[in-house]
């Protein structure tokens, strides 16, 4: 072919004899070969620079369909995981992240078994009966036993499946969700989730999103829950256990699904308490960051042993020892379901979007509630601050838990605040959620977002709070 289109033009006489040798030169299988697609292998990683190893590429998952059962007194489970996903190359084979001793039994795609291995920490390399060609639809199940085993990170804590006295609670962040499920696990792969847990009768299941049917048979009962909004895996949760639940409204109706573990519910009435101050915070966000982006909301108060609270889609987890209600802490979680959850990092450099936008819900909180005016909280933090080294926009991977990413990350919106106005911040703080609901964004994209807005350059103020170290000027 390309001989023929390099002689365009010119007359080209051919023998019969020698056309005949070019014919049976070509045969119909090398012109097969010749059309067929090339399928090479997905990559065993999605690119973030703080976790190479995590995620994948080569496919987009739009869906996880999680069976689960749970035995207390082993700690074991049984479970199956479905994935929807639909192929961004020719795939010759493909990863999903998948860590610690759980035994897998059965593994198929499109319903035929396929091989697979496993390697490094978190690698399931799957290679399919076929090649999944580019923008086909597929479908992943995969079939495991054992005792999942948390995450105790030198540097960022525990995650993942936490064994509780009466249960387990799963906390993601950053790297946990592969510690009870295969899992593109990289905060640029939203997928919507369907959970279905069976534990003995007596305990209660709880996780992100609205409740399906509950039923019971033989002293099992099976809990079903539903996310139908886009979510990260580090946003996904379960908590099993001894609960005391609490159902209301807010925001105009919206479901409001609140939980306490029986161990620390012991001061009447609190139950109540959480639901309506969870009601409270989600309608006050709702009128300065606009319409809540989830079917549900709520919160869960638990003796997990981890030592922090956790945005958890729809449903954050706060880990107590007492039910005590904060309404500060609640205004930070709760503002994560704008920042963090609807809007989600491409990478980990940029949590400050999430961490900083959260924070400033606390001290607007406090202006609002308590009468403690933002800018008070802000100089006090600012006067306070001993370590401004590193930088808010890319914190490292062992640091974006610090309070680099929070505190500074606050400050740095309140000297927004203070650069740009009142009305053009508040502004920021509706339009910018709206403007990316459940997608993906970066520093750079709010930047330019805040610039376009107010038109006006602030290269020069992103640059001293957010890309550089050191103690900016005010």
């Amino acid at each position: 072919m390309r001989g023929a289109n390099r002689s365009r033009g010119h007359l080209l006489i051919i023998s019969g004899a020698l056309a005949a040798g070019l014919l049976a030169a070509t045969s119909p299988a090398d012109a097969v070969t010749a059309r067929a697609p090339q399928y090479t292998p997905g990559a065993p990683g999605a690119g973030d620079p703080y976790f190479p190893d995590m995620g994948n590429g080569g496919y987009d998952v739009s869906h996880y369909d999680i069976r689960l059962a749970f035995n207390p007194a082993t700690q074991a489970i049984n479970a199956t995981t479905t994935i929807q996903a639909k192929a961004t190359q020719n795939l010759s084979r493909f990863d999903l992240d998948f860590q610690g001793p759980l035994k897998i039994s059965a593994l198929s795609v499109n319903g035929r078994n396929a091989k697979y291995s496993r390697s490094g920490a978190q690698e399931l390399v799957i290679t399919p009966p076929h090649g999944l060609r580019k923008g086909s639809s597929f479908t992943v199940s995969v079939s495991y036993a054992g005792v999942p085993q948390k995450i105790d990170d030198p540097a960022l804590g525990v995650s993942g499946w936490v064994a509780t006295k009466d249960g387990a609670v799963a906390l993601n962040q950053p790297i946990g969700a592969a510690t009870y499920y295969p899992v593109n696990d990289t905060t640029d792969d939203k997928a919507t989730y369907s959970q279905t847990v069976t534990v003995p009768t007596g305990l209660t299941v709880l996780a992100n999103g609205e409740p399906g049917p509950t039923t019971t048979r033989d002293h099992q009962t099976t809990f079903r829950w539903t996310m139908n909004r886009p979510m990260a895996s580090e946003l996904s949760m379960l908590a099993i256990g001894k609960y005391n639940v609490t159902r209301g409204v807010a925001a105009g109706g919206l479901p409001n699904i609140t939980a306490i573990g029986q161990s620390i519910d012991t001061k009447p009435g609190q139950g109540k308490v959480f639901n309506q101050t969870t009601a409270q915070v989600v309608q006050w966000e709702s009128s300065m960051y606009g319409r809540y982006p989830f079917d549900s909301t709520g919160g869960i108060l638990a003796d997990v042993g981890v030592d922090y609270a956790l945005e958890t889609q729809s449903r954050p987890v706060y880990d107590q020892k007492t039910s005590a209600v904060s309404g500060d802490l609640l205004a930070h979680e709760l503002g994560h379901q704008w920042f963090g959850d609807s809007l989600t990092p491409v990478h980990w450099s940029d949590i400050w979007l999430n961490e900083g936008f959260a924070t400033y819900s606390e001290w607007l909180y406090q202006e609002k509630f308590n009468n403690i005016p933002v800018q008070q909280t802000f100089e006090k933090a600012y006067a306070d601050e001993q370590d401004w080294s590193g930088k808010v926009a890319d914190p490292g991977r062992d640091h974006i838990f610090d309070d680099l990413v929070y505190n500074r990350g606050a400050m740095a919106l309140q000297a927004l605040r203070l650069k740009i106005g009142d009305r053009a911040f508040f502004e920021v703080l509706s339009q910018w959620p709206a403007a990316h609901r459940y997608g993906n964004v970066s520093t750079q994209q709010f930047t330019q977002f805040v610039e376009r807005l107010t038109h006006r350059n602030l290269d020069s103020f992103f640059q001293a709070w957010l890309y550089q170290s050191g103690k900016p000027a005010l």
